[in-house]
């Protein structure tokens, strides 16, 4: 049944309900995988994070090459139209083999008659590709991002915003966590390197490899025992600025998928960790996380607004507040991330991180650690946000990360780096 498969069509299908449903594509990928053969796995990812990357280039080869656009039922064969020129430009397929697949995909969508139409859409392209191509690379699509969210970039960073987008449009690097109770950095990489692959330590953060080039989490050296966890360079930061203690009695909120969780198990064993997601779904990472690395949380779902409802009156040493936010640092892994977000977003998700704040500082020992985190670039949800908390409580320190004028600690994804993130350090007066 599998053989019958086009995996054109399904590449379409998803596309389309990531932009025109609002789904993540994370949600929408793994059944569709599940459809497919497994040689074709790997293919079927490469086309939908690829399509996602550069529609917007994509979309307006469409623009010039449709006297309209393909609206209501047919809008599936639209963004079929968008996989065959990404394949066109983008992979290694043979032309003849990428036209033929995907003009049958409009017969496995059941438009069978406009397949002449996407045969000649597709056509049209390859015969004036170059001449597209160079218009395109002095039109605005060239910078691959939604003309609101290339505005907020331009205007929040008038000297690197041409970088920021740049690295953001790259396929990122793999980054790991070494459990530091595991042994040392140094020998897990000496392991790695026994198996024929190479990885690069992080100047700042001490658990931090970055593979040369990514591997399969079954092929990392001890992951089934929980000698490495696959986590950006960025995420890691935060233990860095959280600083755990044995002994302590530490808050993870908005802790899914529980990266971070793990992390602050691995520098402090000891420490009493309760981990808190609103969502039950993303908690199930959580659990399985801790599973693998064989390490025990207390596990809550809960709303960060309101404390009460999920801790009672529990005081904690260190708070570690991974804030819902835009996640603009790390489109590169999440492309959808791009055609998702709204421009009026920005917004409501400030006014959600400062209510969140306000409602677990008093939580908060005296003396004890907030760490503020986010994966956003934005500095409405970042420096802004922090500046404002600043003014509201006077008993609120900012410290090891930047000034009260320009609070926290904000790091841009490039190329051999990690991700977009940001910090800021409180201590309780």
């Amino acid at each position: 049944m599998k053989k019958n498969i086009n995996l054109r069509s399904i590449t379409a299908q998803a596309i389309e309900q990531v932009v025109e449903q609002g789904q993540s594509l994370s949600n929408v990928l793994p059944p569709l995988q599940q459809k497919v053969p497994d040689k074709d796995k790997t293919l079927l990812q490469e086309l939908c994070f690829g399509v996602l990357r550069t529609l917007s280039q994509l979309e307006w080869l469409a623009g010039q090459l449709m006297s309209r656009p393909l609206t209501g039922k047919q809008r599936s064969l639209h963004y079929l139209i968008m996989v065959g020129f990404y394949q066109l430009i983008y992979t290694r397929i043979p032309p003849h083999a990428a036209l033929a697949e995907t003009v049958e995909g409009a017969v496995a969508l059941k438009k069978m008659p406009f397949k002449g139409l996407v045969n000649g859409v597709l056509r049209n392209f390859q015969r004036r590709q170059d001449e597209l191509l160079s218009l395109a690379a002095h039109n605005d699509c060239r910078w691959l991002f939604p003309g609101w969210l290339l505005a907020r970039v331009q205007k929040a960073y008038p000297h690197q915003w041409q970088s920021i987008i740049e690295a953001s449009n790259q396929r990122p690097p793999m980054w790991l966590r070494v459990n530091r109770q595991h042994g040392s950095r140094d020998e897990w990489l000496k392991r790695l390197q026994a198996q024929g692959a190479q990885g690069h330590t992080h100047p700042r953060y001490p658990d931090a490899v970055r593979l040369e080039a990514p591997l399969p989490v079954h092929a990392l050296p001890g992951f089934e025992q929980g000698d490495v966890t696959v986590q950006d360079a960025s995420a890691q930061g935060c233990m860095v600025y959280l600083e755990p203690q044995n002994g302590e009695a530490i808050l993870d909120l908005c802790a899914a998928p529980g990266g971070k969780t793990t992390h602050i198990l691995e520098a402090a064993p000891q420490a009493s960790v309760l981990a808190v997601d609103k969502d039950p779904q993303r908690l199930k990472r959580v659990y399985e996380n801790l599973t693998r690395m064989r390490m025990e949380a207390e596990i809550k779902t809960g709303d960060g607004r309101v404390p009460e409802t999920w801790c009672g009156d529990r005081l904690f040493d260190r708070i570690l507040l991974d804030a819902p936010c835009s996640a603009t640092g790390v489109i590169r892994r999440h492309p959808d991330i791009k055609w998702l977000r709204r421009d009026s977003d920005i917004a409501e998700l400030a006014q959600l991180q400062q209510e969140i704040l306000d409602a677990i500082w008093p939580r908060l020992k005296p003396g004890g650690t907030l760490v503020y985190a986010t994966c956003s670039v934005l500095p409405q949800e970042n420096c802004e946000q922090i500046a404002g908390f600043l003014k509201r409580h006077a008993d609120a320190k900012l410290v090891q990360t930047g000034t009260p004028e320009r609070p926290g600690i904000q790091i841009l994804p490039s190329a051999q780096e990690g991700d977009g993130f940001f910090y800021a350090k409180l201590i309780k007066g």
